[in-house]
């Protein structure tokens, strides 16, 4: 096999992986090196077969030694196998940084033959990268579930980012869907990254090497198994607060294997949920929500008709109107339509004259759904006593019928003599 279809092999093959974002790495070439991991982050373009443009992204190798009924790359499928050596991806990186093709490289693996085999062999493409070739470029390195502290603490060193995938998000449908994995493979490596990297970055003043300058992420598939999106978000709120987590990705199941193990739901996945979803990780991360005031037991999955902001607005409707002259930046943070920035100008401007409806407008604020939550001079009296019943009807979008393509569902005319 020449390397051309090894890489249309495995390109094709890491699409599934979405947590490849921008870097928040600070990371530079060495003096006649190449390339640079910025702060701002890579600016990407997706594929519509979702691969990211500006990265390299691929898999090490799809020949897996793991049966997961999820995974398109399991043993059991009779599909294409390839697997890069650790020179021709070096070789590949380079060549197409020069060409101006890529900022960087993600670089993911199934498992071959032993979680140590395959963490070495992704840890030696990083370090000839950076020690031979002087790349200084965005490195993402999968971290691979029973690999040795060893490996992985080499991998902190070169890598710009790591990832372990948690996949699905309770420990009994993952040993149900992946017998040959478990928690506790997965939170190991995590720990571990975690762990060396608090004590890398709080002995700066030493000038100790940089380790995941940009920090961990993970995955989990949403729809192959039956968690709630309460279930999901506790998990996520645990990484974020245990692990230092920078990112939770979500990925809606796509039914490509065929297997009594896994729900039979359409062709399609999730992608509403999925949206939620990261809407409600938003407010996690930027809105000081927490995930139990989010969803609770009583009321344990998203609205898929409404944002997670405006759900939780309904069910409070005690927290308003909110006074955006007098109410704090925490409480104006809470008003759906009002996003981070949009608190902040509020804040800084009505020290210097009354915050005025059409101010609202330039600072972004959405005063479509906004008008219902606010307390304000402007606001028409009609908007000033509706009730959470009243108002989600008002804030529900209402879908566009879907428009049929030229012949779909086409029913020709017959003439009246022509009988079916």
């Amino acid at each position: 096999m020449d390397l051309h279809e090894k890489l249309n092999i495995l390109g094709d093959a890491a699409k599934y992986d979405v947590s490849c974002s921008s870097s928040g790495s600070s990371r530079c070439a060495p003096k006649g090196g190449f390339g640079s991991g910025c702060e701002a982050g890579i600016c990407h373009t997706w594929a519509a077969d979702g691969r990211c443009i500006s990265l390299l992204k691929v898999l090490f190798s799809n020949a897996c030694k793991y049966d997961c009924a999820y995974c398109v790359n399991r043993r059991s499928n009779d599909i294409p196998r390839a697997t890069f050596t650790p020179k021709e991806l070096v070789d590949l990186t380079m060549e197409f940084y020069r060409r101006n093709y890529i900022e960087g490289l993600f670089l993911s693996s199934a498992v071959v033959g032993s979680p140590d085999n395959t963490m070495e062999q992704l840890v030696r493409v990083a370090k000839e990268l950076r020690t031979v070739h002087h790349f200084g470029g965005y490195i993402h390195l999968k971290a691979i579930p029973g690999a040795s502290a060893r490996l992985l603490f080499e991998a902190g060193l070169y890598a710009d980012r790591s990832s372990v995938n948690i996949e699905i998000p309770s420990d009994s449908a993952l040993q149900y869907l992946a017998p040959e994995k478990n928690y506790e493979s997965i939170y190991r490596p995590m720990n571990f990254l975690a762990e060396r990297k608090i004590g890398y970055d709080s002995d700066r003043a030493r000038h100790s090497p940089k380790f995941l300058p940009a920090g961990q992420s993970t995955q989990m598939i949403v729809g192959a198994s039956g968690e709630t999106d309460l279930q999901i978000l506790r998990l996520s709120a645990g990484f974020y607060q245990q692990q230092q987590m920078k990112r939770v990705y979500f990925s809606g199941y796509i039914p490509i294997n065929a297997d009594k193990r896994l729900p039979a739901i359409s062709s399609k996945p999730p992608l509403l949920r999925e949206h939620r979803l990261y809407q409600a990780d938003w407010l996690m991360r930027f809105y000081n929500f927490r995930h139990d005031e989010i969803l609770d037991e009583t009321n344990p999955n998203l609205d898929v008709d409404l944002d997670p902001k405006a759900m939780w607005a309904l069910r409070h409707p005690e927290f308003f109107p909110v006074d955006l002259q007098t109410a704090d930046y925490e409480s104006i943070l809470r008003v759906p339509g009002i996003g981070v920035k949009s608190a902040r100008l509020i804040v800084s401007g009505r020290r210097f004259s009354r915050i005025r409806l059409e101010t609202l407008k330039k600072m972004g604020v959405v005063l479509k759904r906004a008008k219902y939550f606010i307390y304000h001079p402007d606001t028409p009296a009609s908007l000033r006593r509706l009730y959470p019943e009243m108002v989600r009807p008002l804030l529900v979008v209402k879908k566009k019928p879907e428009q049929l393509g030229l012949f779909d569902n086409y029913v020709p005319a017959l003439p009246a003599a022509v009988s079916l």
